[in-house]
């Protein structure tokens, strides 16, 4: 085997290095491996966001949908337990959770005024979770004014990605929906 007059002072590291760089055998594949990693990482993003996206939009729509039937009084303050809320909220949500909703959280409260209710601020626990000991159910009466917040624990599907989209304890992301209203005049 003879040497090249420009391989002739290289070391054979060096010469395995260029021959390394030179071949060109299996060049696709190595630029395959290297981008799938993030390609995949990218799409699975995609997905996860997507995914949790549709849920924020079901939740919020839910949420409306009650506080509209609380709001007109077709759901009576004196009928409104924490279970029930949780039921017709739930009935709504199966389409895209499990059975019992786990994660499902509600607060219903009446306010003197607006602006009271605008103090309401969303609280963590130190271990990042929910903080729910303020919450109550509790709807007005007739002319009040309500608020009703909807929280919902969502569980990251994809695991590798649930410590960077997740901003919940065990890998879960909170999703909200809150509204705010009048009462119309119902017969109590």
């Amino acid at each position: 085997m003879s040497m090249q007059p420009e391989e002739a002072g290289k070391t054979q590291r060096q010469r395995f290095l260029t021959r390394f760089v030179r071949n060109r055998r299996g060049s696709v594949a190595m630029e395959f491996t290297l981008l799938a990693v993030p390609f995949l990482l990218l799409v699975f993003a995609i997905i996860e966001s997507c995914i949790s996206f549709a849920g924020q939009q079901l939740l919020a729509n839910i949420t409306d949908d009650v506080a509209r039937q609380i709001r007109t009084g077709q759901l009576k303050p004196a009928d409104i337990s924490e279970t029930s809320l949780k039921k017709l909220i739930c009935d709504d949500l199966k389409i895209l959770v499990s059975e019992d909703c786990p994660g499902l959280e509600v607060d219903l409260r009446e306010f003197p005024t607006f602006a009271k209710a605008a103090e309401v601020r969303i609280k963590l626990t130190p271990d990042r979770d929910l903080d729910t000991t303020d919450f109550d159910v509790s709807p007005g009466l007739s002319m009040s004014k309500n608020m009703l917040r909807v929280f919902y624990k969502w569980p990251v599907i994809t695991d590798f990605m649930s410590k960077v989209v997740s901003n919940l304890k065990g890998g879960k992301t909170l999703l909200f929906a809150s509204v705010t209203w009048q009462n119309e005049p119902f017969d109590d």
